[in-house]
């Protein structure tokens, strides 16, 4: 039996609102001129991902034809596009990613562009694992982009944004774990205080902690985004209300952002992918971590500087690098971001 043509679900006014309906955005190869006017408004189109510091990153890391190298984070793919073009068809790339949502669109939509397997292995697994990504080879060049991709962020069934209401799950893995709603619910107030400080640097942790566990105590739940954002705004309450909508914005941020590190272990994979790190480069490699907060930065840091005075790095940088002026704009999520390298002795 002929199946009824079903009609795209129509959305009031000109510009859609919610994700689901940027029919436009979320199909760049049909819609590429609507996508590239997004992108020159210096904003990003939902369900895609702009690579950050490309023309930085390829200078640090100086791919070679012939090469093999390991992405750590595959997200969206942009970053892996550049250094397969700087392969020119000889040499390998290694990626690597927990989404099991993203990285399958991924694989496919680089597989498109001619990018197969006689020249790059995904491989769906943490970068914590990078000595298991491919046993007895070792990279002339290693990336590690941390943090998470815009069409994470930007999807609200993924639970990352309290800009729309969604699920409060934060994974990055949705298959694994548990969620921000279930680890909530599993802190009492110095616990949720000392995670606030510690992976967001929050100054008002105490009173959002106490509101949670207060929110809790009530029999009230906290499983959406938006429900959690209603509690970190109520908290909030005593501040005037010319500063408050700002303040509120950023504490938001900073909540998500704690959480999210909580529930991916992000600092341990950081840590365990930092120690196995200089086993898995070749002497003369080089390797890129791009950071977007000052807790994951001080671990690359330290963990560089280590390494310098130990002899297992020649070189690394002293500073950081940061995006242009220019990319900033063009793209704003771009702001926060620090580059590191360094150089396997």
């Amino acid at each position: 039996m002929e199946q009824p043509h079903k009609r795209r679900v129509r959305y009031s006014g000109t510009h859609p609102r919610r994700f689901q309906d940027k029919y436009k955005e979320l199909n760049p190869e049909k819609y590429q001129d609507q996508v590239e006017k997004i992108l020159r408004s210096g904003k990003t189109p939902a369900g895609m991902h702009v690579p950050i510091m490309v023309k930085e990153i390829l200078e640090v890391l100086q791919i070679q034809p012939g090469q093999t190298g390991y992405d750590a984070t595959l997200g969206y793919g942009g970053h892996t596009r550049k250094m397969l073009e700087q392969l020119q068809g000889s040499g390998h790339l290694y990626a690597t990613d927990i989404d099991p949502i993203e990285s399958e669109k991924t694989k496919a939509r680089l597989a498109a562009l001619g990018y197969g397997e006689e020249i790059l292995t995904i491989r769906r697994m943490n970068f914590a694992q990078v000595d298991q990504v491919a046993p007895g080879v070792l990279f002339d060049f290693v990336l590690a982009d941390l943090g998470v991709s815009s069409m994470q962020i930007d999807n609200p069934e993924r639970g990352f944004t309290f800009k729309q209401d969604g699920p409060l799950d934060l994974r990055l893995d949705p298959t694994a774990g548990i969620t921000a709603a279930q680890r909530l619910r599993e802190l009492d107030t110095d616990e949720l205080e000392a995670m606030l400080v510690e992976n967001a640097d929050e100054p008002y942790a105490q009173r959002i902690a106490k509101a949670i566990t207060q929110t809790f105590r009530k029999g009230i739940s906290i499983n959406t985004t938006r429900q959690l954002a209603a509690v970190i705004e109520g908290a909030l309450a005593f501040l005037p209300p010319a500063e408050r909508a700002e303040a509120v914005k950023k504490s938001c941020q900073r909540t998500f952002q704690a959480l999210r590190i909580d529930v991916n272990s992000e600092f341990e994979v950081l840590y365990s992918f930092l120690d196995k790190l200089p086993g898995v480069m070749k002497p003369g490699g080089r390797a890129a971590i791009l950071t977007f907060h000052s807790g994951e930065d001080r671990l690359v840091k330290k963990a560089f500087r280590q390494y310098a005075r130990e002899g297992v790095f020649s070189e690394v940088s002293e500073d950081v690098i940061r995006p242009s002026a220019q990319e900033c704009f063009q793209n704003p999520r771009a702001r926060s971001t620090k580059l590191r390298w360094a150089v396997r002795a």
